[in-house]
């Protein structure tokens, strides 16, 4: 099972990795299109929806690298249950956020597919494609939050150095 989950972390990083490429590529499309005088229409829509994916599909590889930026003030004051506790409570919380935010981006991506929602743009894009990246991003952001909770609840999560750690 880890290696499954840790494959699909590595999987959506890589994914936001091509998803930046398509920013670099739209940007640079739009640029050399100027310059040669030809029309590129919808790239600027299409750099956008590449850097949104690659901002969602960036969320579970992110906290898994313990890379999120967390408020640690509190936290190292604490030591033994009271820490424990607090983690178990910042996780559960954040758990049911992130189970909302996947929820609202899967039922989003249902409903532009429903009702055949299209962007305002020149593209006229179908809506839902883009919206696949944000809603798949958040459900895999969401696993990767479950993940966390039993890791700590089992014990077996390793515990996150502060910056303040480094420089001590």
């Amino acid at each position: 099972m880890r290696r499954l989950l840790d494959g699909l972390y590595a999987a959506s990083a890589w994914l936001a990795g091509i998803s930046m490429i398509g920013v670099l590529l739209m940007v640079l499309l739009t640029i050399v299109s100027r310059f040669f005088g030809f029309a590129a229409p919808g790239t600027d829509a299409y750099a956008g929806y590449a850097m949104a994916g690659a901002g969602f599909m960036a969320l579970a590889s992110t906290l898994k690298a313990g890379e999120h930026i967390r408020v640690t003030l509190v936290l190292g004051m604490l030591k033994g249950k009271a820490y424990k506790t607090l983690e178990v409570t910042a996780l559960t919380i954040a758990t049911l956020l992130a189970g909302f935010l996947a929820f609202y981006a899967s039922r989003l991506v249902w409903q532009s597919w429903e009702i055949d929602d299209i962007s305002v743009g020149i593209d006229a894009t179908p809506l839902w494609i883009p919206q696949i990246f944000m809603a798949l991003g958040t459900l895999i952001f969401f696993i990767a939050f479950c993940d966390e909770l039993v890791m700590e609840l089992l014990g077996k999560r390793k515990p996150r150095e502060t910056e303040d750690a480094h420089h001590e």
